[in-house]
Order: structure tokens, then C-alpha cells, then sequence
């Protein structure tokens, strides 16, 4: 009977103070919540066989256009980047840089939606490629294979070299 006593009065003490453990450790998970990104992959196409090759510079410096922001820092053995477009705007202006003296200019339009995540998470942005023009010191062309920005890692842009 004492057995039976203890383990009521255990269980009143111990069950409340349980749940309010495990109602307090819950959070909200707004990991989907990441910033998208343009993800670009880069590409050679053979002159003699017309054939597209994946291809590899041997270094890359990307800057966002008037400001000291570096997203990519002279990375060496580059075959794909992924890139962040701005929200406050609808174009984003970006220099690659290939060597002191060798850059391109790549100038990314698109549409900024923002949408209603969650009261915990709040809200995020829907990015969409709508063009993209460049300058071709460096880049022959660039092909836009996906136009919805994303945090998968899908393709958006092919640079071709």
C-alpha cells in the first residue's frame, strides 16, 4: 500500500513537471526559412564538336556592385557559385572578377514576393529571374535554366565560358 502511495504522489509530482520541460523546449523550425539563392553552374562549349563540357576557372572574385561586399573571396577551382539576390530591389548588379585586370559584369532582374512563412519564422521572399544581361570580357553567354530562386541547390543559371 506505502508503494502504491509513492508512486501516485511520484507520478503527480513528476507528469506536470514533465510537461512543462517538454512544452518549453519546442521551437520553431524555420530552417525551410533560408535565404534562396541563384545557383550557377559553369559551362565550356567545344568549338570543333559543339558539345557542352562542364567547365572550371581557375580563380573568382565576386563583388556586389557599390558596396564592399565579397560573396565569393578569390576562390580558386570554381565550377559552380551560388549567389544571393537583393531584396530591397529588383535587379542585382554583380562583378567577377577573374584576375586584377579581367572581370565581367552581370546584372540579375528579377521579381521580389514576399509571402507569410509563420508568426515564429515571419515573413521570406519569393525571388524570380526575370533577365539577366552581362558584359563578355570573359562569359560568351548565360542561359537561364531555372528562373525560381531556391535553397535547394537546383540550377538557375548556366555561364558559359
Amino acid at each position: 500500500m506505502k508503494n502504491l502511495v509513492r508512486f501516485i504522489i511520484l507520478g503527480g509530482i513528476l507528469c506536470p513537471l514533465l510537461g512543462i520541460v517538454l512544452s518549453c523546449s519546442e521551437e520553431a523550425d524555420c530552417s525551410m526559412a533560408a535565404r534562396s539563392m541563384v545557383q550557377c553552374y559553369l559551362y565550356k562549349i567545344d568549338k570543333d564538336t559543339q558539345i557542352t563540357q562542364n567547365d572550371t576557372l581557375d580563380s573568382l572574385t565576386v563583388t556586389a556592385y557599390g558596396t564592399d561586399s565579397i560573396i565569393i573571396n578569390n576562390q580558386k577551382k570554381v565550377h559552380d557559385i551560388s549567389l544571393p539576390l537583393r531584396y530591397t530591389v529588383d535587379s542585382t548588379k554583380l562583378i567577377f572578377k577573374y584576375s586584377k585586370t579581367k572581370r565581367d559584369t552581370v546584372v540579375i532582374r528579377h521579381t521580389n514576393t514576399p509571402y507569410f512563412l509563420s508568426m515564429d519564422c515571419g515573413y521570406q521572399m519569393k525571388q524570380a529571374i526575370t533577365s539577366v544581361h552581362y558584359t563578355r570580357t570573359s562569359l560568351d553567354s548565360i542561359f537561364i535554366a531555372n528562373n525560381e530562386a531556391g535553397i535547394y541547390g537546383k540550377e538557375n543559371l548556366k555561364l558559359f565560358y
